[in-house]
């Protein structure tokens, strides 16, 4: 985890397909590390979560014990969402997103997102759980295994984002789901992730570390001259076919007040497209009630 990634800086300078690269083998393998270190946190918080807690108590807890496993930067801090905070009920601004004094209660819906870097790899990751029961948020729970499914076979069609975009907005609807990701700023269904170099990070500009902000500011501009987004939305932007590299996916939805999602690492190649890790909690939950899903290699 110590060392620093190698990176293939290469690109495929087309009009029919937008440039990127998929790092190595070995640079993934530390891509997952971070990422299984990423869930393994948030699942320790959420199973010392108590009733009374607020969301600040959650995310401190959460941001010393990655701290104490040797995070050395972030691509954000961790955020917490309880009750029907989780299905961002009422937020207009970005202030909304951050960390309440919202307490939680017995049967009600959270949400632990947190996105840490080791040594320039990066995870973005999102666990929902309940204080006790909640059928709501079983429900939702067991229908995102088809979100998951649904993105990866998509992608390795080579549809564009804004299609791809478009199918689960539209599974959603079927469903009976409100499409809670639309909510996050630009509408993002993902966003990409780049390794950075290693070393501890720079500083933050609100809960968002300062070398990804750059990292994300110069694939905005690339992507203005080259038509292609580091934001996977539904406009225009991503009416492209998917690019190689890595993208942290998060397909968020909400039912009567309660939001929950899953977030993790897609690897898109150029032929090719699967989920970094099946050994995620979410699958496990699948796999436990007999849910099936498909999209890891």
């Amino acid at each position: 985890m110590a060392q620093s990634l190698v990176v293939n800086t290469s690109t495929a300078q087309t009009r029919s397909r937008p440039p990127g690269a998929v790092p190595s083998a070995a640079d993934l393998d530390r891509f997952r590390a971070v990422q299984d270190l990423a869930y393994e946190g948030a699942q320790a918080i959420a199973a010392g979560l108590q009733a009374g807690d607020t969301e600040r108590d959650a995310v401190k807890r959460l941001k010393r014990w990655l701290v104490e496993r040797d995070v050395d930067d972030w691509f954000h801090v961790p955020f917490a969402w309880f009750g029907d905070r989780t299905a961002f009920r009422g937020f207009k601004v970005p202030l909304q997103f951050l960390p309440s004094g919202r307490r939680l209660e017995e049967g009600m819906a959270f949400i632990l997102d947190c996105a840490p870097v080791i040594a320039g790899a990066t995870a973005d990751i999102g666990f929902a759980g309940s204080l006790g029961e909640n059928a709501a948020l079983d429900q939702v729970m067991d229908d995102l295994a088809a979100y998951r499914s649904l993105i990866v076979e998509q992608v390795r069609e080579r549809r564009s984002f804004r299609s791809i975009y478009e199918s689960v907005d539209a599974l959603a609807a079927q469903q009976g789901y409100a499409n809670r990701h639309h909510a996050y700023p630009g509408h993002v269904l993902a966003h990409e992730v780049k390794p950075l170099g290693a070393g501890p990070g720079i500083g933050r500009v609100g809960p968002f570390g300062r070398r990804h902000l750059r990292s994300l500011a110069r694939s905005v501009l690339v992507g203005q001259r080259q038509a292609w987004s580091p934001l996977w939305s539904g406009d225009r932007r991503s009416d492209h076919p998917p690019v190689p590299g890595l993208w942290a996916v998060e397909p968020h939805l909400g039912l009567r007040g309660v939001g929950a999602k899953f977030e993790e690492l897609l690897v898109i190649a150029d032929d090719d497209a699967y989920w970094l890790s099946d050994d995620l909690p979410h699958v496990r939950r699948w796999r436990e009630r007999g849910i099936t899903e498909v999209g890891a290699r």
